[in-house]
């Protein structure tokens, strides 16, 4: 078995249980556009189970009694807004009057070439992560679209795997191999341009960067948000803690930050992947394998000296230049290849 495929393997075995200790979960955030929302629901049913429930005409739920509450939105809440106002509560099709149902396929048009579509899942079981890959094949063999369909489209996939403990040394090294991961990310997940110069997914400054990585970075709990907050006061991060920070510390978080989409839970909140639906070489194991790099890396005996060697690197004068980091990260790890057949198929 290729390391690509080993990773989440991997983790499924011995990182299988969460900060509880009951069996570790992950929910995903997939953004597209192309398709209307009633093909979608049926595709998801079709995979997933369930019943299709419209709450309006751009939010729909699919509720399955095995894996839980699935949910489409077109990501705007504007746009939800205007869904909720006009007077439909289900399905647009079923719509008896014929101004409204108009408006709502008039909006919806216009809307489609601007805002995604996005299919919310519910936490799920880590190794039944697997069973979404299908749902993406139809998805892309109906027309769904991704990142690279549009400059403006910069559609991504979010991942919330949950922790295995909570705790600030753990949290800690998985910051620190995050951004000693992240140019390689940047590389082997070829992250789109479109998506880099938007605000949505902004690296982390390098003074909290290498204050991070110091040896000698050994925070409490409290002093580790407290540190977070002050250098990052946002939801636009490459890798957003605050999910995470609120679930432990709500107040301190919401005493900071003010953004009512801030939803505490116990996760990882990982923003960067692109969304390559249209992508036959593409499906979603290419997202997770890069993220389970990085927890791979956080549980490695090398990571200080990595994380040294990297903290060096930023300091250099020459940091900017080149992609000499990248070689070296593959020298020193057994990273996975994105060229591997199984890590697209």
């Amino acid at each position: 078995m290729s390391t690509s495929a080993t990773l989440l393997a991997k983790a499924c075995m011995t990182r299988a249980t969460n900060h509880e200790g009951k069996p570790r979960r992950i929910g995903v955030e997939l953004e597209f556009a192309a398709l209307e929302a009633q093909q979608i629901a049926e595709i998801m049913q079709s995979n997933l189970g369930g019943e299709i429930e419209w709450q309006s005409p751009f939010v729909v739920n699919l509720e399955s009694e095995e894996l839980g509450t699935f949910k489409l939105e077109m990501d705007s809440k504007q746009i939800q807004e205007l869904g909720t106002k006009s007077g439909i509560h289900g399905n647009p099709l079923d719509a008896e009057d014929g101004l409204e149902k108009t408006y709502i396929e008039t909006v919806s048009r216009l809307a489609g070439n601007l805002v995604p579509w996005e299919i919310v899942t519910p936490p799920m079981l880590l190794s039944d992560y697997h069973r979404l890959y299908p749902l993406v094949a139809d998805l892309r063999e109906a027309g769904a679209r991704g990142t690279r369909a549009a400059m403006h489209y910069a559609f991504g996939v979010h991942l919330n795997p949950e922790p295995c403990e909570l705790s600030a040394d753990y949290l800690v090294r998985h910051l620190k191999a995050f951004f000693c991961l992240y140019e390689w990310i940047l590389k082997v997940g070829d992250i789109d341009f479109s998506r880099r110069i938007t605000p949505y997914i902004n690296h982390f400054d390098q003074d909290y960067i290498i204050k991070v990585l110091d040896e000698s970075y050994q925070p409490t709990m409290p002093e580790m948000i407290k540190d977070y907050l002050e250098a990052n006061p946002t939801r636009n991060r490459s890798l957003d803690m605050l999910p995470m920070f609120a679930y432990i510390d709500e107040e301190l978080v919401r005493s900071v930050v003010d953004d009512d989409r801030i939803n505490a839970r116990p996760t990882f909140h990982y923003r960067l992947p692109n969304c390559e639906i249209d992508n036959p070489n593409w499906n979603l194991n290419r997202s997770i394998e890069l993220w389970m790099a990085v927890e791979e890396l956080a549980g490695d005996e090398q990571l200080n000296a990595i994380c040294a060697e990297y903290s060096k690197k930023l300091n250099s004068l020459f940091s900017g230049l080149g992609s000499d980091w990248v070689e070296r990260l593959e020298e020193l790890l057994p990273l996975p290849d994105p060229k591997s057949a199984e890590l697209g198929s």
